[in-house]
């Protein structure tokens, strides 16, 4: 009789992909600092939500789950079908009206069912519990669980692989919350609880500023920002405890910029990315590192910072036309 082999059965490989790191001469420049990119864009289902989500997926079907529900603005959606074409599980993606045909058409040919409910993705989120209580089908957050933080924190381990050092900051988009938890569940993985982590939202999608103004969760009336991949209209809680854990400064930027650093990032480095990214990228291209510096809030010099390029699928060059002339920049 063979040998079993030691430890139980081999766990199943992750669906996301090391990604790479690299330095950007331009984003440097703009920051005053060397700016490492960590490169979650080119993830196989376009951004870095294939990591906790592929994770949860996993487990879920692991359980014996009969079908897969996730309410997304696209990208999380995208995770999802991903994860669940490569498992042989059913899934119904709900999108909001604000995720546009790009994204339904994307989830259609991973094989998803899609169903258009509600302007902003809290309403489909909320069609999508609802759908999640029939028997066998099981709900996968976006951003809220424990496993999709888990799944997010192997960015981090995978820093602590490729720098040298750690980084003198570490700058997140911030939706609902998942990047965020789970970039601070990597940081204490690996002993960086010290990393400053600056947190970026367009106005109108700023519900992670407003908590944190507030000491407590708020829902904003609606989201009025073209970043709707950041449009969550309540964080997550845990984001709000990550703040307590380790030094999160939030900063706000316009959409205008955002877009506009869309551009850029895609002028410069050749990679189009969604204006959620954008959010992030901005603070790097406004100034708004040198003045977090002279404001006393981040040191200086500063160590090399890096900055989580998040990507994002529903964006294409017409749509960044379209954007650019809705906010003026033309």
């Amino acid at each position: 009789m063979a040998a079993q082999p030691a430890g139980g059965p081999k766990p199943q490989k992750p669906f996301h992909i090391v990604t790479p790191v690299l330095e950007s001469l331009s984003l440097s420049k703009a920051a005053g600092t060397k700016v490492f990119m960590k490169m979650e864009n080119v993830q196989p289902s376009g951004s870095f939500k294939i990591r906790g989500i592929g994770h949860l997926c996993q487990d879920a079907a692991r359980k014996g789950c009969q079908r897969f529900v996730c309410s997304s603005g696209g990208n999380a959606g995208l995770a999802a079908a991903l994860a669940a074409r490569e498992l042989a599980v059913p899934i119904t993606v709900v999108v909001p009206g604000s995720s546009g045909p790009t994204a339904v058409r994307k989830l259609q040919q991973l094989g998803a069912t899609v169903e258009v409910y509600g302007k902003v993705w809290d309403d489909a989120n909320s069609r999508a519990q609802e759908l999640a209580k029939t028997e066998g089908w099981v709900i996968i957050p976006p951003f809220d669980h424990p496993l999709v933080w888990e799944g997010h924190a192997s960015l981090v381990r995978e820093l602590k692989d490729s720098l040298e050092d750690k980084p003198g900051a570490i700058v997140v988009a911030v939706g609902g919350g998942g990047l965020l938890a789970g970039v601070v569940a990597g940081l204490q993985q690996v002993g960086w609880q010290d990393v400053p982590i600056i947190a970026a939202e367009t106005l109108g999608a700023h519900s992670f500023h407003e908590a944190l103004k507030a000491g407590r969760l708020v829902t904003l009336p609606d989201i009025t920002s073209v970043a709707t991949c950041l449009g969550a209209k309540t964080v997550a809680a845990r984001a709000l405890e990550c703040a307590r854990e380790c030094q999160v400064i939030s900063q706000v930027v316009q959409d205008e910029e955002a877009v506009r650093a869309v551009q850029q990032f895609l002028d410069e480095e050749r990679a189009l990315v969604e204006p959620a990214c954008g959010a992030a990228l901005a603070v790097l291209y406004s100034g708004r590192l040198q003045r977090l510096q002279s404001e006393g809030r981040l040191p200086a010099p500063l160590r090399p910072v890096l900055l989580v390029v998040c990507g994002g699928s529903n964006i294409h060059t017409g749509q960044l036309r379209a954007l650019r002339s809705q906010l003026g920049l033309q």
